[in-house]
């Protein structure tokens, strides 16, 4: 092996997550993220340099030059060859030693700056203070195992350093930082030491470091494994910092984070790990944020998620990984359809005919195309959306779907309550939004072929009312054992038990119930007469119904102002007085 090979060797830096090229699957086991690694600065900055540097050789220059070249090169590669025979022996990790490590560390990054602005085009005079403070940068990771000693990197600056050479030259040292970091921020050791984490993500934030990192990643070639590595890297710090403050998603979707994951999704790049990360991290700021909402939606971020989402119409995503993305950016969608603002943003970009069509093509994105009509259809501000679905003829795909449950859910993962409840909800919404025209074929839906569509309607009536019975009764029985131990029921726990009772089916219950007082309020008398004969044929009763309504009234409007609240109110008891 020649010296040139021998300096073009790279050594292999790991991915946190095993990532698609390397086999792994890019979904990876969590504990792969955390992964302590020592890497040594990439050899192929050095060939890079050094080829500079020989191209500075005058053709028929004195072979002397070259030798001592030659000798050089040798001297380097011998550092290079035995910085791993000179490990000293480990010093134990105490308050001490970090505080040597630091101090190391800032004279090292000194001495790199001075010789790079004292010899910008002799890469040869600096080179060796690079390795040696990437060296350093290798060492810090072991910092990352004492939570409790982050406050040092704070006090000694060492975090306002690190962040400083996020813009370095030299990439492959903004990447050393961008691994120091990702470890230094993992979320169970940030969880060790609560009072080390909130000092070092204090200082982070103060320093910037989301814009900063975004900066970097703009340079970052992703043909270049080791800078692809680098992006990946930088979206686990974010997520890191996420989990542990979700506060700081506003401020750093703002501080371009959510421009350059935009950006990124809608790059025309073969599917790989960091596209499914990008997924990940965006529905992560969208969580709960109406400030990245909106950000997201005067982006027009809301086109580039149906584009993406377009793909999966037709076909179905192609691995576990795929799937995964799309899951993501369906729920990003839904996400930002909570803001009213957004659902005209979807009517304009056709979201619901790309949604009506992929209902009818029965492919795998179905389930979640029925889980973001019912996120643009629900409450008042749904009500062009509504409107739009009826006449771009919705209800043909929607009652088909209301009248049987595919069998085909468990591949997607999702279940048949899950299914029934978007339905349902599309259904009360429409029931609730549309006026004239609209609304007359709505309720024609539910007179043609001898009123089968009421039937099904009671059918699911009683499904989930025996469901929710089944659950009183076990509350009823866990209330009671509390009450003869002498505990006290508080508003908590009454709120935890609504709160299994909405989830044993009661929601569900109280949709269909909705739509039944609804279409026996719409002046059809066959309707009404329908419902009324099915409940008696059954032994249901119109005081069960009328109780679920009242619950369902009291509990209306979570967020909305309190004339609405009492506006809506007041029409859902109208509705159960007259039924």
């Amino acid at each position: 092996m020649d010296v040139g090979e021998l300096l073009s060797y790279q050594p292999d830096r790991g991915a946190k997550r095993p990532r698609e090229e390397d086999g792994g699957s890019a979904g990876g086991e969590e504990d792969s993220r955390g992964g302590k690694q020592q890497k040594g600065l990439a050899a192929r900055e050095l060939a890079r340099y050094r080829e500079a540097a020989g191209l500075g050789i005058e053709v028929g220059g004195d072979m002397r030059e070259t030798e001592e070249l030659t000798g050089d090169k040798k001297k380097i590669l011998e550092k290079l060859m035995d910085q791993d025979e000179e490990e000293p022996e480990a010093e134990p990790v105490d308050e001490s030693s970090v505080k040597k490590m630091i101090l190391t560390f800032e004279k090292r990054s000194y001495k790199n700056q001075e010789l790079r602005i004292k010899f910008p085009d002799s890469p040869e005079k600096f080179m060796e203070s690079e390795l040696d403070l990437n060296d350093i940068i290798q060492e810090m990771h072991v910092i990352a195992t004492m939570p409790d000693l982050y406050h040092l990197l704070v006090e000694l600056n060492a975090v306002h350093s690190l962040l400083g050479l996020l813009s370095h030259e030299n990439t492959d040292v903004a990447i050393a930082v961008v691994d120091l970091l990702q470890e230094l921020t993992d979320i169970d050791t940030l969880h060790e030491s609560e009072e080390g984490a909130e000092v070092l993500i204090d200082a982070l934030l103060e320093g910037q470091v989301v814009a900063l990192l975004v900066q970097n990643m703009e340079r970052l070639d992703e043909q270049v494994k080791e800078e692809a590595d680098g992006i990946y890297n930088t979206l686990a710090i974010i997520e890191n910092m996420a989990e542990f403050r979700p506060g700081l998603c506003t401020e750093a979707a703002q501080q371009g984070l959510m421009q350059w994951l935009l950006k990124r999704i809608k790059a025309k790049m073969p599917f790989d790990a960091n596209k499914l990360y990008c997924s990940e991290i965006l529905a992560i700021l969208l969580q709960n944020n109406d400030n990245t909402r909106e950000l997201l939606g005067e982006m027009d971020g809301i086109d580039v998620l149906l584009q993406q989402l377009s793909v999966f119409k037709r076909h179905n995503p192609s691995t576990a990984e795929e799937q995964e993305m799309m899951e993501n950016l369906f729920d990003a969608l839904c996400s930002c359809l909570m803001l009213p603002a957004n659902r005209d943003r979807f009517l304009r970009g056709e979201g619901l005919q790309l949604m009506n069509l992929m209902l009818r093509e029965k492919k795998m994105s179905r389930t979640s195309a029925l889980k973001v009509l019912d996120h643009g259809m629900i409450g008042p501000e749904g009500a062009d959306n509504c409107h739009k679905f009826v006449d771009i003829l919705g209800l043909r795909t929607i009652f088909p779907l209301f009248m049987k449950t595919p069998k085909k859910m468990k591949k997607t993962g999702a279940s048949e309550k899950e299914h029934e409840e978007h339905v349902c909800s599309i259904i009360a919404s429409m029931l609730r939004n549309l006026k004239s025209q609209q609304r007359s074929r709505l309720l024609n839906k539910f007179t043609e072929n001898d009123c089968e569509k009421v039937d099904r309607l009671m059918e699911l009536h009683f499904k989930y009312l025996e469901a929710v019975q089944q659950a009183d009764k076990r509350i009823e029985g866990e209330k009671h054992e509390m009450v003869r131990r002498g505990e006290i029921l508080d508003d908590t726990m009454e709120d935890e038990f609504y709160l299994r009772r909405l989830d044993a089916g009661l929601f569900v219950l109280q949709l269909i119930c909705y739509i039944m007082v609804e279409i026996s309020n719409s002046g059809i008398s066959q309707l009404q007469q329908r419902v009324h004969q099915i409940l008696n044929l059954r032994g249901g009763s119109v005081k069960v119904v009328r109780h679920i309504m009242r619950e369902y009234a009291e509990s209306i409007g979570d967020g909305k102002s309190d004339e609405f609240k009492e506006a809506e109110r007041k029409r859902i008891m109208d509705l159960v007085d007259n039924f």
